[in-house]
């Protein structure tokens, strides 16, 4: 159940006659009285004897009665919607619920007779509007001390009275959501979102790895935006206001918004302390190639895991430092959403959008350094748009595993401190980009099986036995385990190629097994094949299928059943899915 409190001038009936007329699109109907300050106010809509003039006269009493000493705004406009989902309510539930509403408020506490005067109207099964005058009867101003807090907590009870669909409750630090006008309005020039929601993610795409307020405000008029900053007479700037071209009011001037009413962190006052954690290297990377030939995109992705890996480390910390550390996460979610290729871009940037809400709560991100997470950022936006294939996909399916560990862990922190909407978002952030690196890893996890099957006997039941050894899981030969063990054949070829290029296999799997986080892992065996080919800088995507040498045999399993021998390979959704429950340890 959601309230939705707004306050305004002048008198009552332009809302009135709004809430008894037939709506936007023909949207109200049956409109009609189902609660008021006293029971006896007149119904225009049940009964033809009344007018939307004398209800709003009526309303209207307490606030012409002190004329001059009026308040600037006299009008309090609360609408409580219940969920979709939620089973249906009557008038007699909806009346009720108007007068917690207000009681709770402070606009008619029970058993005061000279309170505000109120009418709660219903004009579609799912909700009811209260129209209330700030002025009460006995000629006070109504005291509103946190009256939408007070609504919310208020509808988390009655969600719970009624068996509604409960919501997670909110702190406060949530962005401002469109208004109806707004959506409306993107419907009616055909957008698929309003132009609020569009400047929000441009501003933060905008200063993901930005290094300095110019650099920021340069990035936003590349992307198309109109600018306009406010500057003090001294000439420094005291804000910006953005504006999504074509968007006009009636009076066909630009539709202006300032940073602060997109979100609170996207004040400039909150960016300038975000910008003095600049990046590391505030100069953009310059285009080359590594020893390994690989392209800018993969290379920052590369280093973007390592980044993103020790962030999840320090979210295990308490208080302003993991604050900051999901302040630098969502800027790396950011800048991989504005670069990756059309076939993750959508979840991407689904996961961007959510997992913004979870980079904003009450615990202060000061004193933290996240330098590395920005100069992540800065250069994966500065390296371009990576390919969908080859080197650049396997890269992003690196980086995006351990994101994923990361929003897991961010989610964990959020619970533990009872931040419901952002331990939320973060989960539904870990959604999309499971989906995207699903998308991702698919062909480089294919080719490492590949190799293993290619592998010669003795040497892949080596690899085998140590993966288990060091995943404490009993040595299994025959049967149905046998080839459950074919969930190993990514990681006994990264092994493999590790052992190739001079590594020692054994340290490098006990290095990977004893980070952090692994237990979070729905896939652990996928997450070690990721972290040690970057643990070992072994390619993200290996150079084609293995071949065998010469002399050697393939891979071949113990005999069993004829459907055990021409089983075809585990599917790689069981490799590909670094959520999947992991093995006991």
């Amino acid at each position: 159940m959601i309230p939705k409190i707004r306050t305004g001038t002048g008198g009552t009936y332009g809302l009135i006659r709004y809430l008894f007329g037939p709506g936007k699109q023909d949207e109200h109907t049956d409109q009609h009285v189902v609660a008021s300050w006293n029971g006896f106010a007149p119904d225009p809509g049940r009964n033809p004897h009344y007018t939307l003039a004398q209800l709003a006269n009526q309303l209207d009493q307490p606030v012409k009665a002190i004329g001059d000493r009026a308040p600037a705004a006299t009008i309090w406009h609360c609408s409580v919607r219940a969920d979709p989902g939620d089973r249906h309510l009557d008038d007699n539930d909806w009346a009720t619920i108007a007068r917690r509403i207000v009681h709770a408020t402070g606009i008619a506490p029970d058993g005061d007779t000279t309170a505000c005067r109120w009418v709660a109207v219903r004009h579609a099964d799912d909700h009811i509007h209260i129209a209330a005058t700030l002025v009460r009867q006995d000629g006070r101003l109504a005291g509103l001390s946190f009256d939408r807090r007070k609504a919310q907590a208020e509808a988390r009870r009655i969600e719970q009275d009624y068996g509604l669909r409960q919501l997670t409750p909110g702190d406060g630090t949530a962005a401002k959501n469109p208004t109806s006008a707004e959506r409306w309005k993107a419907e009616r020039t055909g957008r698929t979102e309003t132009p609020r929601e569009t400047l929000r993610e441009a501003v933060r795409q905008a200063l993901a790895g930005a290094a300095d307020e110019a650099e920021f405000f340069d990035r936003l008029r590349e992307a198309g935006l109109r600018v306009k900053l406010r500057h003090a007479p001294s000439g420094d700037v005291l804000g910006y206001n953005v504006a999504l071209p074509g968007d006009r009011n009636r009076d066909s001037e630009p539709v202006w918004f300032a940073g602060s009413t997109l979100a609170p962190d996207l004040s400039l006052p909150r960016i300038r302390r975000r910008l003095t954690d600049g990046p590391a290297d505030t100069a953009p990377p310059r285009p080359g190639t590594s020893r390994t030939d690989r392209s800018a995109p993969a290379r920052t992705r590369r280093d973007a895991a390592g980044t993103a890996e020790r962030a999840t480390v320090l979210l295990d910390e308490d208080g302003g430092e993991a604050a900051a550390q999901l302040i630098g996460a969502g800027e790396l979610i950011d800048a991989l959403a504005q670069t990756s290729p059309a076939a993750t871009r959508a979840e991407l940037r689904d996961a961007a959008r959510a997992f913004e809400r979870a980079t904003r709560s009450h615990v202060r991100a000061e004193r933290a350094d996240i330098r590395a997470l920005r100069s992540a950022a800065r250069a994966i936006v500065h390296a371009g748009t990576a390919l969908g294939r080859g080197e650049d996909g396997g890269a992003t399916a690196m980086v995006l595993s351990t994101l994923v560990l990361l929003t897991l862990a961010a989610a964990r922190w959020h619970s533990a401190r009872g931040h419901a909407q952002q331990a939320a978002a973060s989960r539904q952030a870990a959604e999309h980009l499971h989906a995207a690196y699903r998308h991702s890893a698919a062909t480089p996890l294919r080719t490492m099986r590949e190799k293993a099957q290619a592998l010669p006997e003795p040497e892949r039941r080596r690899h085998e036995a140590t993966i288990r050894a060091a995943l404490g899981e009993p040595d299994t030969r025959t049967g149905h385990q046998d080839r459950t063990a074919q969930r190993f054949d990514a990681l006994a070829a990264t092994l493999a190629e590790a052992e190739k290029a001079g590594h020692d296999p054994k340290a490098l799997l006990e290095e990977a097994v004893d980070r952090r986080e692994l237990e979070t892992a729905r896939n652990m065996d996928a997450v070690l094949v990721w972290r040690i080919r970057l643990l070992a800088d072994l390619p993200a995507l290996p150079n084609g299928t293995g071949k065998p040498k010469a002399g050697t045999t393939p891979t071949k399993h113990a005999p069993g059943p004829p459907a055990t021998r021409s089983a075809p390979p585990t599917p790689a959704r069981s490799t590909t899915d670094p959520h999947r429950p992991a093995p006991r340890r």
